[in-house]
């Protein structure tokens, strides 16, 4: 325990110092965990701990904070946790408890990748909890396959949730608390034609439905499951002069005559997301929501519902807009395509979804490192393929073998080659880690090469092999050290045995399918291994039938 108040107490005076005398307690929390993870079992102790440190470091004057700091040996390192884009968490003071929530339209794509991993990375920090809660209170927004999709995504992120949350399971606390709010006096129940409640509420002003009693809108809402569609509503009452007209008097239950994928006909009247969603975070015990700033309005909703049930308001910690460029993530939109055939799939390589990106062999830990860098900042941000592909790139290049692959290939007999050129060629899987062995390429002189390589007149070397002049459509032996072909400036180039070789196809970003063929000792590649082809890029392997090969493209 001493060990652990010392530890705490270096990490408040090193803040401290930092931030001009003012520890934040969030902050020395984060810094603890993140310098020794280990502890994040003992995250509650730490808090109390933390609590009480903070402000004892807090009552010190800045000289004395920096003669107790140098007291504990503790110093102040110029790289901060900032840098990864993750700032701290506002406030807090006891177990943090966030939340990912999804609505189950369709499987995951980038954009939710960044909620995701953003909520993953805080509760590592923090040692706290994380929720997967799947919003699925609008029938007609279902799709039933999304259930299992969801996770699928979230494990393939790698996001470790603590409890799953299924929304439409909650449907009588939902009504649970719409009568007490009721009984409140804090809504009510609202049969006014849409059209008629807009010119009113957007000139502050009352409906008739506003001011009925208690005891009339409780009887309203037991009849509402006897109305029809758009007859009623249930109401929060908020400020009617509030600035944002959207704001007054939001609607918390409709009525929804469609069936449910997971219940049917059972219920009709379902909660709208402002109510289900601040209900679901008080009851859950959710201390920080992170959300786009295109929820600054839906906070500002339901503060109201927070205030009126006497609830400690979570900290709402809102970020900018990511920006896509080139992807496809409108789920309907999407969802149309495949039914229309437009797509093969949700894994269609033109779509922004998780596992379009994973079957393209993008890795899980370049969209996490992406998504940290990016972190919680107001400002939009622009996200681009190239800084996927940097990012991917990096993880790729040591550990994807290289071979040969050859599109648009033309088969050419090598005149005047000498017996003594003939044999097996040997290449590195990768020239950085010999220690993972050798490609074996037998080379008769047989060989495909890629038609738009092929030059009149010019001097090619094929890779480890030997040196040959194109003329006239033929390839003529020129020689065969690699100093002979530095000396002309000969261009190096793939190519592939006529006898041995590997019918592949590689699908492409944009759908288009490159076909090919593929050196023979990519036989021995399994499903899912991501390799460089030399001089075109890389590539996952997707598929294998018989002798054919089916890769998906990755990138340069």
């Amino acid at each position: 325990m001493n060990d652990l108040k010392s530890l705490v107490y270096q990490h408040a005076l090193i803040n401290a110092v930092k931030h001009k005398g003012k520890a934040n307690q969030g902050a020395v929390i984060g810094s603890v965990m993140a310098s020794n993870p280990e502890m994040r079992k003992n995250a509650g102790e730490i808090v109390k701990i933390a609590t009480k440190i903070v402000a004892q470091v807090n009552n010190m004057q800045i000289d004395q904070q920096k003669s107790e700091l140098e007291k504990t040996g503790g110093q102040i390192q110029e790289k901060k946790v900032e840098e990864k884009g993750l700032v701290e968490l506002p406030n807090v003071k006891e177990e943090v408890v966030l939340r990912f929530a999804p609505n189950p339209s369709g499987p995951l794509h980038i954009g939710h990748a960044r909620a995701a991993i953003l909520n993953n990375e805080y509760v590592k920090r923090y040692g706290g909890k994380l929720i997967l809660r799947i919003e699925d209170t609008d029938p007609r927004r279902v799709d039933v396959e999304a259930y299992e999709m969801i996770p699928q995504d979230l494990e393939w992120l790698n996001v470790k949730w603590d409890d799953m949350v299924i929304q439409s399971d909650r449907i009588p606390i939902y009504y649970q608390y719409s009568e007490l709010l009721i009984k409140k006096g804090q809504a009510y129940m609202c049969n006014c034609e849409g059209g008629e409640f807009k010119k009113l509420k957007d000139s502050s002003q009352p409906c008739k439905c506003r001011d009925m009693s208690v005891e009339d809108n409780l009887e309203r809402w037991f009849e509402m499951e006897n109305m029809g569609e758009g007859e009623a509503v249930l109401r929060v009452k908020t400020d009617l002069d509030h600035k944002n007209p959207a704001i007054r008097d939001w609607v918390a239950m409709r009525i929804v005559e469609a069936d449910h994928p997971r219940l049917g006909s059972k219920y009709k009247i379902y909660p709208m997301m402002n109510f289900s969603v601040a209900v679901d975070d008080h009851l859950l015990g959710v201390t920080h929501v992170l959300r786009g700033k295109d929820h600054l309005a839906n906070s500002e909703k339901q503060k109201y519902l927070y205030q009126h049930m006497e609830w400690d308001v979570p900290e709402f910690i809102h970020y900018g807009r990511l920006k896509m460029e080139d992807i496809a993530l409108s789920t309907s939109q999407a969802r149309k395509g495949i039914n229309d055939g437009v797509y093969t799939g949700w894994d269609d390589p033109r779509l922004g979804t998780i596992r379009a990106i994973a079957r393209r062999g993008i890795r899980q830990e370049a969209i996490e490192q992406l998504m940290i860098e990016i972190g919680v900042k107001i400002a939009d941000s622009t996200l681009s393929w190239k800084k996927i592909y940097g990012l991917n790139r990096n993880i790729l290049e040591k550990e994807a073998n290289r071979y040969f692959f050859i599109k648009d290939p033309v088969k050419l007999s090598i005149m005047n080659l000498p017996e003594s050129a003939k044999g097996t060629i040997k290449r590195p899987l990768h020239p950085d880690f010999l220690g993972r062995g050798y490609r074996k390429i037998p080379f008769d002189g047989e060989v495909y090469l890629q038609k738009d390589d092929l030059k009149e007149g010019k001097i090619f070397r094929l890779m480890d092999a030997v040196n040959i002049t194109f003329k006239d459509n033929e390839a003529i032996y020129h020689s065969t050290s690699f100093e002979d072909a530095r000396k002309v400036k000969a261009g190096i180039i793939q190519w592939i045995p006529v006898k041995y070789n590997i019918t592949s196809s590689i699908i492409m970003p944009d759908a288009d399918i490159i076909k090919g063929l593929a050196e023979p000792q990519c036989k021995d590649l399994d499903v899912g291994d991501e390799v460089q082809f030399e001089r075109f890029g890389f590539a996952r392997l997707d598929s294998k039938e018989k002798d054919r090969l089916k890769f998906y493209f990755t990138h340069k």
